[in-house]
């Protein structure tokens, strides 16, 4: 599975067949993160793509040394 980090669209992807993709979305304010949605389509729930989403991502937030925040309660359970 291939992580793609769209700043422009502040989210990190992963396209999972032909039709179906995950992300996990974020927005900056200057130095600060807050990641706000994860979503994984319902069928593929349970194989760990959201946990690599979110590790790739905090990954990413942190070294670019960002303070981090988490709308979404699934990436509170990382923090």
């Amino acid at each position: 599975m291939q992580i793609e980090h769209d700043t422009e669209q502040q989210c990190f992807t992963c396209q999972l067949d032909s039709s179906q993709h995950a992300f996990l979305s974020y927005t900056l304010h200057g130095y600060h993160i807050d990641f706000i949605h994860t979503l994984v389509p319902e069928s593929l729930r349970g194989q760990g793509i959201a946990e690599k989403l979110v590790r790739e991502g905090l990954s990413w937030a942190r070294h670019q040394g960002f303070t981090i925040s988490a709308s979404c309660g699934y990436v509170r359970k990382f923090m």
